[in-house]
């Protein structure tokens, strides 16, 4: 939406009337003019078809509200999502300034309706989201609903049924794995259920969620700075080390 490709919702449009069926839409963007943003999710709100949206990079800002248009919102295991406060740059007096801030209040409100029916948030805590300026990655963007699903995740499971077949294949006399299992058969594991869940929950472990929040950072930061203050405000006492100033003259005089 910015940059050296920039979208206008125009452009947009244009491009969109040309497709029929299913799309996908791929987003890479740190964002821009939250009005323009607003026509391009009405533009992909109101397409026929399913509309799958893939956050390539980064969906951050406007660009964020525009994923939530998706039917399908996946994003990249290396993307991120990011939410904030909408700003602008004003100018006058006390009353323009105050209109300003009016205006702002209210485009954050439209976003959060999207952000609402996307993730069935409370909004209070869509809010503090916005407020706090919040970062997420792939794994956080799906735990709060910003997102569907973690793209390729299916792809080792495709990839695992694929060399199953392929085992068939090669062995024909082996049994069916898809087959019920002999329930007098005394060598059958019992926990064999219990061990492919563990296993699965431990996939899913290996990404790590993560949410950073900018006034995280700063209270993290002004807390150690006023550690450091009051450290060097009361220093502790240092071991006395050396030779002392009454011992050097001593030997001094010795020398005389």
């Amino acid at each position: 939406m910015v940059g050296g490709d920039e979208v206008t919702p125009q452009l947009f449009k244009d491009d969109l009337a040309k497709c029929s069926g299913n799309i996908s839409v791929w987003i890479n963007s740190p964002g821009g003019d939250v009005f323009a943003a607003a026509q391009i999710y009405n533009a992909l709100r109101d397409y026929k078809g399913k509309v799958t949206v893939k956050i390539d990079s980064l969906a951050a800002s406007a660009a964020s509200f525009i994923a939530m248009a998706g039917d399908e919102v996946q994003i990249s295991p290396v993307g991120m999502l990011m939410i904030h406060n909408p700003w602008t740059l004003a100018a006058g007096d006390r009353n323009d300034l105050q209109k300003a801030i009016d205006i702002l209040d209210e485009v954050r409100e439209a976003t959060i309706n999207a952000y609402e029916e996307k993730t069935g948030l409370r909004r209070n805590k869509i809010t503090q989201l916005i407020e706090d300026e919040t970062w997420m990655n792939a794994k956080k963007a799906v735990e709060l609903g910003f997102a569907d699903k973690i793209m390729f995740s299916d792809k080792d499971k495709d990839d695992d049924e694929d060399e199953g077949e392929d085992e068939k294949e090669k062995n024909p006399f082996e049994p069916n794995p898809d087959e019920p299992e002999n329930p007098d058969d005394p060598d059958k594991d019992d926990d064999d259920e219990d061990e492919d869940d563990e296993d699965e929950k431990k996939k899913l472990d290996n990404m790590t969620s993560m949410l950073f929040t900018r006034k995280t950072a700063y209270n993290s930061f002004f807390a150690k700075v006023k550690e450091e203050s009051k450290r060097k405000k009361d220093p502790k006492p240092q071991p006395t080390t050396g030779t002392k100033a009454s011992e050097l003259r001593r030997r001094l005089y010795d020398l005389i």
